[in-house]
């Protein structure tokens, strides 16, 4: 390939084993984090976390599962899965990364080089910032209901409509998204891909403020957008395909073993403050869970396997969706009972000897099983695509 995407690797991570590459990363962790942003109990907005993405990027280190040659770090699943361990052991939190777990891997599939050279190199700068336009008003986890639409004037699409629940949407530079294209068509046809400038007239961005008092979360409204017809990824009204890819993408990162990870660890230091540890009814549920972390992980690995390799992802990817954020949600249920008093107490509290956040996970919790497909949506995948059961 004759385009460099990015500065080549100033190592080749293969030749280096799983306990060497662990020691590494940790140090660099450990080393150069700001301390202030570890384990932090809110999404960060991008304003906090870019000098930490500006270390990263230096190192070379910003897209750890995109192949060597567009720029990333080409990764084996089991050192994917060591990189993002370490993130969470040190309590790292995320930046803005759509354009690195979903756009970057979509436009390698499906976009043209055209396409992959305008957008790839600017991901791994960090110059555009993407968010994901899905959901709206009465398309949720219906997704293939959506109603915004794109028509075509000369060369561009003029899209309009609204999205909602996107997360992170007032940093961001960029939007992909579904709109539907041929309003005649029946739900899953007519839907295109378009990849959205936001420097432009015609959107509102309005933040939602959520049950933390936290603005995660934003609605957008789209007036007259002008979207080039060169931003179409994949062909005209056959987007449905790019995006059940995308969710697939989406949903191993849903399904990563990260989330009850940390809750586990909440859960230990409520359990020491509480003095429960030793407690044989406890040590039971705490057992079980951290197999159920386990066999996750390994589940993990198995599709980040697939993916790295550039195997196309099936249906049973929905899977990982479903127990990740289940699991999350019984450890952080427990987190809540063992802390007694403290447990309906948001904010930090003290337990014992120990201030934390009892809640901050519980919240972070909730809202897993429903987007990116709510988990009735995943089980019904499940149930016709791979099961073959009777709809």
């Amino acid at each position: 390939m004759s385009f460099v995407y990015d500065k080549p690797q100033s190592q080749d991570w293969s030749k280096l084993s799983d306990a060497q590459f662990r020691a590494l990363i940790r140090a660099d962790f450990e080393k150069h984090y700001p301390a202030e942003l570890r384990f932090s109990s809110r999404r960060l907005r991008w304003s906090e976390t870019q000098d930490w993405f500006r270390h990263i990027k230096d190192n070379g280190w910003v897209a750890p599962n995109w192949p060597v040659e567009f720029g990333g770090m080409g990764l084996s699943p089991a050192k994917l899965l060591i990189f993002m361990e370490e993130q969470e052991r040190w309590g790292i939190a995320r930046y803005p990364d759509q354009g690195v777990i979903m756009v970057g891997p979509v436009l390698m599939r499906y976009g043209t080089e055209e396409q992959r050279r305008k957008y790839l190199p600017k991901i791994l700068a960090g110059e555009n910032i993407w968010c994901q336009g899905y959901s709206e008003p009465n398309a949720g986890s219906d997704l293939a209901s959506l109603s915004s639409y794109a028509r075509i004037e000369g060369d561009h699409f003029i899209f309009n409509g609204q999205k909602i629940w996107t997360t992170l949407a007032q940093d961001a530079s960029h939007m992909f998204l579904l709109a539907r294209t041929d309003k005649e068509a029946k739900k899953q046809e007519g839907i295109s891909f378009l990849l959205l400038d936001f420097n432009q007239p015609g959107i509102t961005i309005r933040p939602i403020r959520d049950m933390a008092g936290h603005e995660e979360f934003c609605e957008v409204f789209f007036d007259n957008v002008k979207i080039p017809l060169a931003d179409l990824v994949g062909k005209l009204n056959q987007g449905w395909s790019v995006a059940k890819s995308l969710l697939g993408f989406e949903r191993i990162f849903i399904g990563s073993p990260k989330m009850p990870q940390y809750a586990l660890r909440v859960l230990t230091g409520v359990a020491r403050a509480r003095g429960v540890l030793t407690d044989a009814a406890f040590r039971d549920k705490f057992a079980q869970l951290r197999l159920d972390v386990a066999h996750l992980a390994a589940l993990y690995e198995r599709f980040a396997g697939m993916v790295t390799r550039g195997e196309p992802l099936g249906a049973d990817v929905s899977m990982l969706k479903i127990i990740a954020s289940e699991t999350a949600q019984r450890i952080t249920d427990l987190i809540v009972d063992v802390a007694g008093d403290s447990g309906g107490m948001s904010g930090d509290t003290v337990i014992g000897a120990q201030t934390m956040n009892v809640l901050a996970p519980f919240y972070r919790s909730r809202p897993t099983t429903i987007y990116g497909g709510s988990n009735e949506i995943q089980r019904n995948i499940l149930a016709r695509q791979v099961l073959n059961l009777p709809a």
